[in-house]
């Protein structure tokens, strides 16, 4: 508990209620929000020396479907909050202990939830065997899309074809007066003050420089209608996180920048090799960019008031899995393509020769995170059910009127 509330102090004291209601629903739940808690343990154990630039909090719902800048539909990780450059085996931990939680989540037996780590750690190792053999620009331009054909990625990428800005716009939005504002859903999503407004808006000037010259130009020919705020995920509920709704070539032509605020990475304050970012909304941005083979050409950053920003689209073809998805054969299948993914980005950003060699070619690294994941899961399995008494007995509260925490979003301090 020390840890969880050291990493809430400056996020907004109303929505971390949410975020606590979130982490009391379910392991998994409590999993997604407590990275601070995993980060201490993973530095408290010997680590190898092969360092990659980390997801940071890699679990199966940061991995998901978005588009490209050609505008096709890719697979990727899609979360980088956490990023920095660190041991590959924190990223492997954790990936793999979320595959026993969502498993469990989605009622698999403790075989299968072995089973899945196994097949993700193998497919990790394997990949890895084949980035050591490509040439350095085959691997910058690989792409994971050979198992496309799997259920779990199918309903991943029919979701993901489905949020088009139009969409979006019908959604999140309502018609006023011949334009379009956002349409108040409290206390996930409300409308903010004129002067909150200003201040985001302001803020979009300095965001234009992080984009290169003919992305510049593709933003100028937007202009802003509205600004929001909206609640998303787990570990991010509480930091301020603004929406513009934007419109470019006609009422149709709609664009969603998502304004997100970065506080340092969880992981910085146990690897005191790395030198402290001198911004983290860019840390976001250049770490996101060293592991995708594609990212959204608005991705950048800007500063309000003395705290850091990433910039990005929001909901551009977005979609992440299920638990209903990881039933059955789904969540083994799932395993295979996360094991893969996350070599990818860690073959661009680290020395796959290197981490092929680590692995080598018997399973013991596999037989290992099998234990660990399974003990892990265990851990945070106990962690919640402590967490879950202490709400219960009104030692961490969890509930507060929405309308209130409506009002007091619509003025948050930026």
């Amino acid at each position: 508990m020390a840890l969880i509330t050291a990493a809430n102090r400056g996020r907004i004291p109303q929505l971390v209620l949410i975020k606590y209601q979130r982490m009391a629903a379910s392991a998994f739940g409590f999993f997604r929000g407590a990275a601070p808690v995993m980060a201490a343990d993973l530095a408290s154990q010997p680590r190898c020396g092969l360092t990659v630039q980390m997801c940071g909090d890699a679990h199966v719902r940061n991995l998901g479907s978005f588009s490209a800048p050609d505008g096709r539909l890719i697979f990727d990780i899609n979360d980088f909050d956490e990023t920095v450059r660190g041991p590959f085996e924190w990223d492997v931990k954790r990936l793999a202990t979320s595959l026993v939680l969502a498993g469990r989540e989605a009622h698999a037996t403790d075989k299968q939830c072995k089973d899945a780590v196994r097949v993700f750690v193998r497919a990790y190792r394997e990949a890895m065997f084949g980035f050591s053999r490509m040439t350095v620009l085959d691997l910058a331009r690989y792409r994971v899309h050979r198992h496309q054909h799997f259920a779990p990625l199918r309903s991943v990428l029919r979701k993901a074809e489905r949020a088009t800005p139009p969409h979006n716009l019908e959604r999140l939005t309502v018609a006023a007066g011949g334009s379009r504002r956002f349409k108040p859903q409290p206390p996930l999503l409300t409308r903010v003050d004129q002067p909150t407004a200003s201040r985001v808006l302001a803020a979009l000037k300095p965001y234009r420089q992080t984009l290169a010259p003919e992305r510049q130009h593709f933003f100028d020919q937007y202009h802003a209608l509205d600004v929001a705020f909206k609640v998303v995920g787990t570990g991010s509920v509480g930091l301020r996180d603004y929406v513009v709704l934007m419109q470019g070539n006609g009422q149709m032509d709609a664009l969603f920048l998502q304004v997100k605020e970065e506080p340092p990475s969880c992981y910085a304050r146990y690897l005191p090799e790395l030198r402290p970012a001198e911004h983290e909304g860019r840390r976001v941005v250049e770490g996101q960019r060293a592991m995708q083979a594609q990212s959204d050409i608005l991705l950048g950053w800007t500063s309000i008031e003395g705290r850091d920003y990433l910039v990005r689209q929001l909901a551009d073809h977005k979609a992440s899995i299920e638990t209903e998805d990881l039933a059955g054969d789904g969540l083994t299948q799932y395993a295979l393509v996360c094991g893969e993914v996350l070599a990818k980005g860690h073959a661009r950003s680290g020395d796959p020769c290197a981490l092929a060699g680590y692995l080598g070619a018997s399973p013991k690294f596999d037989m290992a995170i099998v234990a660990f994941a399974v003990a892990y899961a265990d851990q945070t399995a106990s962690d919640h059910e402590k967490f879950v008494a202490a709400v219960k007995s009104g030692k961490i509260k969890t509930t507060r009127s929405p309308q209130a925490a409506g009002r007091s979003l619509s003025s948050a301090k930026v």
